[in-house]
């Protein structure tokens, strides 16, 4: 059975959890990168997809691409899916510099309650007992993990509604997504989707007169491989296999990997409510899975 039929091959998506749990671990190491880059915040998310092109081709031409035509219905989906998640980059990885790296991440994970709620409005159904525990479950365990480190305040206002404003963003991006996958494998959704977002955020950098032309390549070459090609290739693929809830809950893994990073790189301490909240994430990814296991 074609791959491309998402949701209809239980065996040909048997890893798509796994990928869906890996794809948010390197996901989550975005935002570390953007600090560490020596462009401007808006052309590190440029650089994020244009260095990817090429790998992200040659994975679609090898994967096969299938009977795409770039001038159809689909096609123009792909662009508008690229045009939001250059909208998102440009949002969040400019609120990443105004704001604490905890703010723009636990804002900037909207999508996680907005596309399970897409999912739920496309099925006509209302959220079983079960799903609407694992939702709340994720929800406060994300609120205690960065609860240490989040800080509301007007100095950290712009920001904050940048990181909100990309979440709405990449939202429409997942929708996007999960619609292309329904015809077309992974790799080429992706590959189009990057293509369709690198130019919008060469022209948000260039107009915001930020510095594009980096000195070190080191974090942008990182930033491209980690976020956009494994990262993005996982969760695209991930995306053909679950459910908008599953894949919703499974972007609030990325706080816990947030606050692994600070622990790790920048000795920030993890207190009880950190270890709290990161069982919560546990026991709702497992809450919202094992019921769709037993169905499949």
């Amino acid at each position: 059975m074609d791959e491309a039929a998402p949701r209809a091959a239980p065996r040909a998506g048997r890893y798509a959890f796994a990928a869906l749990i890996l794809s948010n671990i390197f996901l989550a190491m975005g935002p570390w990168m953007v600090r560490l880059a020596d462009v401007g915040p808006v052309a590190s998310g440029f650089w994020r997809m244009a260095l990817a092109i090429p790998l992200l081709l040659l994975f679609a031409w090898r994967g096969g691409i299938g009977s795409f035509r770039p001038f159809s219905a689909i096609g123009a989906l792909i662009a508008l899916g690229g045009f939001f998640f250059a909208a998102d980059l440009a949002a969040w990885h400019f609120g990443i510099k105004l704001t604490k790296l905890a703010n723009a991440t636990l804002f900037g994970n909207t999508s996680s309650l907005l596309f399970p709620i897409y999912g739920f409005i496309v099925a006509r159904m209302l959220p079983k007992k079960h799903q609407l525990l694992a939702l709340l479950l994720a929800m406060a365990g994300a609120a205690l993990l960065l609860g240490s480190s989040y800080e509301l305040s007007a100095r950290h206002l712009k920001g904050d509604l940048l990181a909100i404003l990309a979440g709405l963003f990449y939202t429409f991006y997942l929708i996007t997504i999960d619609r292309a996958r329904q015809t077309l494998k992974p790799m080429p959704v992706l590959a189009l989707a990057t293509i369709a977002g690198a130019g919008p955020l060469l022209l948000f950098s260039l107009a915001l007169g930020e510095q594009v032309m980096p000195v070190d390549w080191t974090p942008l070459i990182l930033l491209s491989l980690g976020s956009q090609v494994i990262g993005q290739g996982l969760l695209v693929y991930a995306m053909g296999h679950l459910s908008p809830l599953v894949t919703g809950l499974g972007l609030l893994t990325q706080p816990a990997v947030t606050a692994l990073v600070g622990w790790l790189v920048y000795d920030e301490r993890l207190s009880a409510l950190d270890g709290v909240g990161a069982i919560l994430i546990c026991a709702a990814l497992v809450l919202i899975r094992l019921p769709e296991r037993r169905e499949a």
